[in-house]
């Protein structure tokens, strides 16, 4: 996972706060991991800024909707301030591919970027 790296465990715990459906519901929680300059291009082909994955989350996320199921989490260390995340995730029958970079801004760790690829079952993950 992380070889005990402070700032790789940081950005798991920053994108498990993510996925997390209560955290999802809260534009101020979601908002507190996001970078100002957040974006992402999202698993629909669809391209988000910050303000609109926000509202898109508040609108969506509803009381006793299941997590998704994350695995093969991996994190990198790139630079002092940066670090790449990638896993795949399951929900409701959807597997995806996800891989995101989070920033370090004032002692904080913030997703910068995120994208998700849809995949799948069939065909077995390389490398």
């Amino acid at each position: 996972m992380s070889d005990h790296n402070p700032a790789v465990e940081a950005a798991i715990q920053g994108e498990l706060r993510l996925l997390d459906p209560e955290i999802r519901r809260s534009p101020e929680q979601v908002g507190a991991l996001l970078h100002p300059e957040f974006h992402e291009f999202g698993a629909s082909g669809r391209r988000w800024d910050r303000a609109s994955v926000i509202a898109m989350l508040a609108a969506s996320a509803e009381p006793g909707v299941r997590a998704s199921v994350t695995s093969g989490m991996r994190g990198v260390q790139l630079a002092a301030d940066l670090v790449h995340l990638t896993f795949d995730t399951e929900h409701n029958g959807a597997r995806t591919h996800r891989s995101s970079l989070w920033r370090r801004i004032d002692e904080e760790w913030l997703l910068y970027f995120h994208q998700g690829t849809p995949f799948s079952a069939g065909r077995p993950r390389a490398g």
